[in-house]
């Protein structure tokens, strides 16, 4: 099992200390406390492993491995929430077959924590997606998608929070525009909402009303463009502030190691992206206390 190891002190510590958000009574200021962010992206209805013959992805991926790389890390910390970046749906005939049942329920058995939606999962309209919502037994979370007027109205979080070992780590999501991706009758009245906007509302929330320690964005808005009028991790990372860590998609961008920008207000955002099909686990750990915050980064074959 081959792993990239990345290991970086970095500018997180100046925004933890200016937040002063750790106000737990019974926190020990001293401890350092270890957070375990796993992820996929793009997993495209992909279930089994790629043929040993296959040129690009010999023998990689696979449900079965990944349950257990995802298992053994649970075992080594409690403390590990599993996240994935949109685009469950569309890729192999299971999904053709059984409409993005088979991953929703096996998503379920791995327990993921939350996914956002990418354009993908409206492949069988929207009526399709919130057909499958009874075997998802993880939280939606899509801030700049206006359900309002659709079926989806009720089911989808803008945001959620969960808490591990005393450290609140606020979540938020963002979908790249459906309009020209996507066929308008599979979104039906599904608003988009702008990004950037919606990000510094959420990051707001979480950091300042929620008193979150941790801000995440699931992200499928893709990595980067040559366009520089289009909303990526890159200009969304550039562009706001108090979001610690963007798990990416969208772009099937497979990165060696994250990518870390600076924000408006010059603190460090990392960005991660672990390819497509199920063929990598992204893991990033935070180790925190009252005094500093730093991380280290993988990113594991499956």
């Amino acid at each position: 099992m081959k792993r990239r190891n990345f290991i970086k002190k970095t500018a997180l510590t100046a925004t933890f200390l200016s937040s002063g958000v750790i106000n737990t009574s019974c926190f020990d200021k001293r401890k350092i406390k270890k957070i375990t962010i796993l992820h996929t992206n793009d997993v495209h209805s992909h279930i089994f492993p790629f043929a040993v013959e296959d040129k690009k992805r010999s023998n990689l991926g696979g449900i079965g491995r990944r349950a257990t790389l995802i298992n053994n890390i649970r075992i080594d910390n409690p403390n590990t929430l599993l996240f994935d970046a949109g685009d469950i749906f569309q890729g192999t005939p299971y999904f053709n077959y059984f409409g993005g049942e088979l991953e929703f329920k096996l998503m379920s058995l791995l327990k993921y924590d939350a996914t956002t939606i990418g354009n993908h999962d409206f492949d069988n309209g929207i009526e399709g997606l919130h057909a499958q919502l009874p075997n998802a037994k993880f939280d939606f979370i899509s801030s700049n998608y206006d359900f309002t007027n659709t079926i989806m109205n009720g089911s989808v979080n803008q945001y959620r929070i969960y808490e591990k070992d005393q450290i609140k780590i606020g979540v938020f999501g963002l979908g790249i525009e459906l309009n020209g991706l996507v066929n308008s009758k599979d979104y039906k009245e599904t608003k988009y909402l702008d990004p950037i906007e919606i990000a510094q509302d959420m990051s707001s929330v979480l950091k300042n009303d929620e008193k979150c320690d941790l801000i995440i964005c699931l992200s499928h808005l893709g990595y980067k463009y040559n366009n520089p009028n289009k909303v990526s991790d890159v200009i969304l990372a550039k562009k706001t502030k108090n979001i610690d860590l963007i798990i990416g998609g969208h772009t099937h961008t497979l990165l060696d190691k994250p990518t870390e920008i600076k924000n408006i207000i010059n603190n460090n955002v990392i960005i991660n992206q672990v390819g497509c099909f199920g063929t990598h686990l992204g893991r990033i750990d935070f180790y925190m206390n009252t005094k500093t915050k730093y991380y280290k980064s993988q990113i594991l074959s499956v």
